[in-house]
């Protein structure tokens, strides 16, 4: 567990290829003295340490990754967020495309040789007469050099790897391509320095292994690089210069020179360089990457603008509030890199048979190749089935299957403003049965407005609006907002309270001008031992009340509604037509809960719960065996948030306060709600697919080269089709991972959004 000493690192590792790759480097930081907990992401190749200071070291860590046979650099500064897409092998290209030719001339050359003798010969005698009138010992020497050559140049960091990873006892996939490739080239060389009938060569094989191979990687890197596409337009939404105003000079500056309180200008066209509130000015901003709203929001003077959004139309005068790294934009690009970097439970699976896939492989290539000597006698055929078996096998499908389907989920999330904690929460969420919705600031906007004053005979009303705003000007509860917005907007002035004690789910206790003050719905005065007054007529249904007491007497109440939010009719239609069970839990009075109920659909409504309450009934409602998601705002609900299966946390982009869900809605739209639940659900589809296809690819392909078809189908693999199915496997996982960018919620309101 974390200690309060604790520190978090992010490694980019250099020359992870596959899911072993990924086992070692985790196993080598988990071991090392003061890693607390280390997470290896292979999409990004980057590592993730928590690590106590006193005992561990940056550089100690990198040296752990560096003793397991791969690469760590120290990031430099304002490096920690930036997506490591970049470092992926895409400079391998040209090597691949150079190795693939130079294994399609080894094809050609080697026909004469009897390498790949068939009805192919027929048109080739034909076509290239003199190719057949060479010396075979001069098309030999010539292939043997062309291999050399490609291999030295294209092939030495597989090489490399395989040989580091073996120095500290670690395979992976390099390991696999290694031997079988090194197999063949070796054996090659043998029958070109003793050539003798029969001896065939196998350079062509060996060059469109390593062709196929470098191929994938680049197919692969590109395809990493559209699932991680979503972080990397985070990290660059931020501008590097900001225009600081100084005793009215404007002068450009770096972003690092800004301080919170400095005034900043902004023009149209421009994205803001901090979180501010603008001083001056009117304007529309486009918060769309932010928070997924599409519609352009109209920001005037006083109102607060984003890091990262862009500015329309007025230039605007603003004044720093948030920098860096506690900006909005800083926090939801590292909540998007965190989740992205997590692992789901089904990943334990693949961890498992990642673990072991490397030596069960080397092992059948052993079998393969005694079974087909014995069988054949023939050295050649034993030698270019156990090549085959050796580079068909692909861990790296395995180890992509989950992390590269969670990855684009993450991303399109962000882009759509619903953010996931991690691969857990992901999965939790799609698995529930119940949906638990709050009230107010769910299904309702959580602005509600004061509609009545209800004074007690001899109390006057704006007296009792004054002392009420005084005690409720510290809490942050809805409610509290409408009164004191109540007072302002009559004109009305006040003391600070003092010993002022917020109850949750239930009032306010506070000093105010001398008087013991009390503010709180029926349930509080009950447990108080205090009465409602008789002369004050019920609440209507769709009002919620809040009583006032001062020094022991109830002298009035005041009277509240919420607007219901456009969409959540809509919501909870969506949410039973998921086929889920839908109920809603609120601290405010039945009176005020059940027409909300009735507008929406809910049958199942409890009413008058506190927090504790909340958290009771999700505990007893999973104790019947369901799966439970609870809805909330995040702070008032942080229990029932907690124990829920999955907690969704209602919020808004300028404030990511609302941390205690798994799951957090950058726009407080109950559409929002269906759509993470449709999108989790899709997310596990695609992780079930993926899983399916690079498990069915290796239990088919494997025994395909090991010529396990032969002796009844005639079925068998040359090496350079195995290798190219191998460079295919991961890259369909990829792909089909990567149909997740284009998902799109059957929302209306979400569905507006553009895809990128």
């Amino acid at each position: 567990m974390p200690t309060q000493n604790s520190e978090t690192l992010e490694l980019p590792v250099l020359g992870m290829s596959c899911a072993a790759c990924q086992h070692h480097v985790q196993e080598a930081l988990e071991a090392t003295v003061g890693v607390e907990s280390a997470r290896v992401d292979l999409m990004a190749h980057r590592a993730n340490i928590v690590y106590d200071p006193d005992i561990a070291s940056p550089d100690g860590l990198v040296q752990a990754i560096r003793s397991a046979g791969y690469d760590a650099v120290l990031p430099r500064e304002g490096d920690q967020n930036t997506s490591q897409a970049e470092s992926l092998p895409l400079s391998n290209e040209r090597k691949a495309y150079a190795t693939l030719i130079g294994g399609t001339a080894a094809m050609i050359l080697g026909m004469p040789l009897g390498t790949h003798s068939g009805s192919a010969d027929h048109w080739m005698m034909r076509l290239l007469p003199i190719l057949y009138s060479m010396p075979q010992s001069l098309l030999r020497w010539s292939l043997f050099l062309l291999t050399l050559i490609l291999l030295i140049w294209a092939g030495r960091a597989i090489y490399l790897s395989a040989l580091r990873g073996l120095r500290h006892g670690a395979t992976n996939m390099n390991t696999l391509v290694s031997l079988g490739t090194g197999v063949a080239f070796l054996y090659s060389t043998y029958s070109t320095v003793f050539p003798a009938p029969g001896r065939e060569v196998y350079f062509d094989a060996v060059l469109l292994i390593i062709g196929f191979l470098l191929l994938g990687k680049v197919l692969e890197a590109r395809a990493k690089k559209r699932a991680l596409a979503a972080l990397d337009s985070l990290s660059r939404l931020r501008p590097v210069t900001a225009r600081k105003v100084e005793n009215g000079v404007e002068t450009m500056v770096p972003l690092e020179e800004v301080r919170i309180g400095d005034m900043v200008h902004v023009l149209p066209g421009e994205r803001f360089p901090v979180d501010a509130e603008i001083v001056d000015g009117r304007t529309t901003v486009n918060e769309s990457m932010l928070t997924g709203e599409s519609t352009p929001q109209l920001r005037e003077a006083g109102g607060r603008v984003l890091a990262g959004s862009l500015n329309y139309d007025g230039a605007v005068l603003c004044r720093a509030q948030s920098l860096g790294e506690s900006t909005v934009l800083a926090q939801i690009t590292r909540m998007v890199a965190q989740a992205q970097s997590s692992r789901a439970p089904m990943e334990r699976l693949a961890d498992r048979a990642s673990s072991i896939f490397v030596p069960v492989v080397l092992t059948i290539a052993a079998v393969t190749f005694t079974i087909w000597m014995l069988a054949s006698h023939s050295l050649e055929m034993a030698i270019a089935n156990t090549v085959a078996v050796l580079v068909i096998a692909c861990p790296c499908a395995m180890g992509l299957a989950v992390p590269a389907a969670l990855t684009v989920a993450v991303g399109r999330g962000a882009q759509l403003g619903v953010l996931f904690k991690g691969g857990e929460a992901l999965e939790r969420l799609a698995h529930v049965d119940l949906i638990v919705l709050d009230k107010t600031g769910t299904l309702t906007v959580g602005h509600p407005t004061l509609t009545a004053i209800r004074p007690y005979i001899g109390y006057d009303e704006n007296e009792l609006l004054r002392m009420a705003a005084a005690a409720e000007e510290k809490s942050n509860h809805p409610l509290a907002h409408a009164i004191v917005d109540a007072a302002k907007a009559r004109g009305l002035f006040w003391l600070p309270a003092d010993n002022v004690q917020v109850v949750p789910g239930r009032g306010i206790r506070a000093r105010v001008e001398g008087y013991s003050c009390l503010l709180g719905n029926d349930e509080f005065l009950r447990e108080s031992s205090l009465r409602t007054t008789d002369g004050i007529p019920p609440a209507k249904a769709g009002i919620t009340r809040l009583w006032m007491v001062l020094d022991e007497m109830t002298v009035g109440c005041f009277d509240t509604r919420d607007a219901l939010r456009e969409d959540s009719v809509s919501a909870v239609a969506t949410l039973r037509a998921l086929g889920l069970r839908v109920m809603m839990l609120t601290g405010d009075s039945a009176a005020a809960a059940a027409p909300i109920a009735n507008q929406v659909g809910i049958a199942e409504v409890e009413a008058g719960l506190d927090p504790l309450g909340k958290l009771a009934r999700i505990r007893n409602l999973q104790e019947t065996g369901l799966r439970v998601a609870m809805v909330g705002d995040g702070i008032n609900d942080a229990g029932a948030l907690a124990q829920a299966d999955a907690g969704i946390a209602m919020g808004t982009g300028a404030d990511l306060a609302q941390e205690a869900g798994d799951v957090l809605l950058l726009r407080p739209l109950p559409s929002s709600i269906a759509a993470s639940l449709q999108l989790a659900r899709e997310t596990l589809a695609v992780m079930r697919q993926n899983l399916l296809w690079a498990v069915g690819y290796n239990m088919l392909g494997i025994p395909l080269a090991a010529g396990l078809f032969y002796p009844q189908f005639h079925l068998m693999l040359s090496p350079w089709v195995a290798a190219a199915a191998m460079a295919m496997s991961s890259v369909s996982v990829l792909s089909n991972s990567l149909r997740l960018r284009k998902w799109q919620s059957a929302s209306p309101k979400l569905s507006q959004i553009a895809l990128n």
